[in-house]
């Protein structure tokens, strides 16, 4: 019955060392979790080379596109695009757009950014905090790979990323919903079928063993 809590405890570990020192995570975590977590992601190795050099890509970018005044978050899962934060104009908003959608690679760009000034230091803080606990709460539930989830939040609002299947994405909204300070939740997901999912089953198991 508690058979497979260790590797939840595994994945709880990597999640805190992922989120509060990043730089770092490699070594903290170490090769076994890592190695795990990559063959749990349901993208391929060539989609997680190419998410992470779009967001540098649009990261070099955002100084010239939206000055310094503005504070805007770029993540990318499976060359999908989220963009969150804040920017000083509508104009503004547009252009971060359209040169993250010319960007070698993306597919899609989801656009929330908001229209005013940036969010504070200890805003920011709490957000991360947030993302902390959502990603822990989903670690911990029984039935879905939390590694198939990638977790944005912005003024307490949860953006919730990844290639999952319909029932996968309501339990994880639900379970984030019900996470202390998050005020909403939005779906930004890539949704596959339940055979899609069998297929990275067999991966995980053998690295489980």
């Amino acid at each position: 019955m508690n058979k497979a809590r260790p590797l939840s405890l595994a994945v709880m570990a990597a999640v805190l060392a992922s989120t509060t020192l990043s730089a770092c995570a490699p070594i903290i975590v170490g090769g076994a979790v890592a190695g795990t977590l990559a063959a749990s992601d349901r993208r391929t190795l060539g989609a997680q080379t190419e998410d992470k050099s779009i967001v540098v890509k649009a990261e070099v970018k955002m100084p010239n596109i939206a000055g310094k005044s503005a504070h805007v978050n770029v993540n990318s899962f499976n060359r999908r695009v989220l963009l969150t934060g804040e920017v000083p104009d509508d104009e503004t908003k547009a252009k971060v757009e359209r040169e993250v959608r010319a960007i070698d690679g993306v597919q899609n760009v989801t656009n929330e950014l908001e229209v005013g000034f940036s969010s504070s230091y200890t805003s920011r803080s709490n957000d991360a905090l947030i993302t902390s606990k959502v990603k822990l709460s989903l670690a911990d539930a029984k039935d879905i790979s939390a590694n198939s989830f990638k977790v944005v939040t912005e003024k307490g609002a949860v953006f919730l990323m990844g290639r999952v299947t319909q029932r996968e994405g309501t339990q994880a909204a639900d379970i984030a919903r019900g996470v202390a300070g998050v005020t909403k939740v939005v779906k930004v997901f890539e949704y596959i079928s339940e055979d899609d999912v069998k297929q990275y089953q067999p991966s995980q198991q053998a690295s489980q063993g």
